[in-house]
C-alpha cells in the first residue's frame, strides 16, 4: 500500500474503496499533508489536465472528484487538528435568477479536492446573500456561476458591489455563456472555462 495506490484510485472512480485505502495509510502512520497533496490533489491535477486535453469529460471528472472526497471526508479532521493551513477560502454559488448547478458544483468538489474551505449557497443566490457569506466566512473569493445570458447582469452587480464596499474578496466567475472579455469587461478578478481552470485560477489569486 502507498500514497500511488490512492492517486491512482482516484484516476479510477473508486469511490468505494478510497476511505479505506486513506485510512490504511493514516493507520501505518503516512504524514497526513502528503496523503492530500500526493496522492488527492496531484491525481485530481492529473484528472484536470486530461479533462484539458479532451481525455477525460464531466461525468469522468465528477466521478474523480466524488472519489476524491471520501479520502478528504478521512483526513478533513485530521487535517483542523494538525491545523494545515488552507489553500483558502471560496464562497460559491449561482447567481439570482439561475437554477443551474451542474457546473458549479464539479467547480466546487474540484477546489475541495485542491484543499480550499468552500462554502457553497447553492443555486438562485441574491447579491445580499452573498456579502453576508463572505463577510461571515472571511472569504478570500468568491465563485459566481452563471448558466443563463439573462442572469450575467447579476455578476457585474456583484463585482461593482464588493468593489464598492471596499472588500479585498476577490471575484472569479464562470458558466456557459459567461466569457473572459466579459469578466473583464465588468471587473472580475478572473475567468475559468471549466472546473480545472477553476483550481488554477483560485490558485492564482491566492498567489497574487
Amino acid at each position: 500500500m502507498a500514497i500511488n495506490d490512492i492517486y491512482q484510485a482516484v484516476l479510477r472512480f473508486d469511490k468505494s474503496g478510497m476511505a479505506g485505502l486513506v485510512q490504511v495509510e493514516l493507520d501505518a502512520g503516512t504524514d497526513i499533508a502528503s496523503l492530500l497533496n500526493e496522492g488527492l490533489i496531484a491525481a485530481l491535477d492529473e484528472v484536470g489536465d486530461r479533462f484539458s486535453r479532451g481525455e477525460l469529460f464531466i461525468p469522468e471528472m465528477l466521478q474523480a472528484a466524488q472519489a476524491a472526497q471520501q479520502g478528504l471526508d478521512i483526513l478533513k479532521p485530521l487535517l483542523t487538528e494538525t491545523n494545515s493551513r488552507s489553500a483558502g477560502t471560496v464562497v460559491i454559488g449561482t447567481v439570482k435568477g439561475d437554477l443551474h448547478d451542474i457546473g458549479k458544483s464539479l467547480v466546487k468538489m474540484m477546489l475541495k479536492g485542491a484543499g480550499f474551505q468552500v462554502v457553497d449557497l447553492g443555486v438562485d443566490v441574491p447579491l445580499e446573500r452573498f456579502v453576508r457569506a463572505v463577510e461571515e466566512n472571511r472569504a478570500d473569493i468568491i465563485a459566481l456561476s452563471a448558466l443563463l445570458t439573462t442572469t450575467m447582469p447579476a455578476m457585474g452587480e456583484a463585482v461593482a458591489a464588493f468593489r464598492g464596499n471596499g472588500s479585498r474578496v476577490k471575484v472569479m466567475v464562470g458558466g456557459a455563456p459567461v466569457t473572459e472579455a466579459f469578466a473583464e469587461r465588468i471587473g472580475a478578478d478572473g475567468y475559468a472555462g471549466d472546473a480545472s481552470q477553476a483550481v488554477s485560477l483560485a490558485r492564482s489569486l491566492m498567489a497574487g
